[in-house]
């Protein structure tokens, strides 16, 4: 796959930043994008909403359809890849962008934001791949990126506690990869089965 014109990728967390990159990026190429993102309103902080996100990617050469979605409702999401697959004829690589993080140690994360990180980044990526899925088994040549790692958590053995790798760090690769006009995809899905540990550079 040397280019993404005429594919439609799935990308939620797509109203900003490295999602909207990404989406952004594809445009160029001509592809198709289903923005699946919460921001519908501008944000006091934050900028860009999926309606803003939209604008950017058609001005950038592709196709985009925003869509209200929170991923960690199923109906949201089954809407969302309804929705993109009614208006694009299908889904060709879902990309996993959306996430939360808090950057501090074991002692200081209080459970209910655990539990929000484990609801986006675990059990949301494995919904929309879920959802995603009998449509991407359709496509000549799907795949699934995991984008939303911002940080990793490793407990030693030898008693030193939780590493945590800050998202800075993560969020460099990412920059760099960018720069470079490469999407990088660490998930296939080929013959019906999903293999990991793969990397894929597709570069302009």
């Amino acid at each position: 796959m040397s280019t993404l014109k005429n594919k439609t990728l799935f990308v939620s967390g797509a109203s900003r930043g490295i999602g909207l990159a990404i989406a952004k990026r594809a445009a160029e190429d001509g592809a198709n994008i289903i923005l699946a993102a919460k921001t519908a309103e501008p944000h006091p902080k934050l900028p860009g909403t999926i309606y803003t996100a939209a604008e950017e990617i058609v001005e950038a050469g592709g196709q985009a359809l925003p869509v209200i979605c929170d991923i960690r409702d199923e109906e949201n999401v089954r809407n969302a890849v309804n929705k993109g697959v009614e208006r694009f004829g299908g889904i060709d690589i879902c990309i996993n962008n959306a996430s939360a993080i808090q950057l501090t140690g074991t002692l200081q994360t209080d459970m209910k934001r655990y539990d929000l990180m484990n609801q986006i980044n675990a059990r949301g990526t494995f919904l929309v791949s879920k959802v995603c899925l009998p449509h991407l088994l359709k496509s000549e040549n799907p795949h699934i990126l995991k984008n939303n790692i911002n940080a990793f958590i490793l407990e030693s053995y030898q008693g030193w506690g939780a590493i945590f790798y800050p998202k800075e760090f993560i969020n460099a690769l990412r920059k760099y990869a960018h720069e470079n006009k490469i999407l990088l995809i660490f998930d296939e899905i080929q013959s019906g089965f999903a293999r990991t540990g793969k990397l894929f550079a597709f570069e302009h």
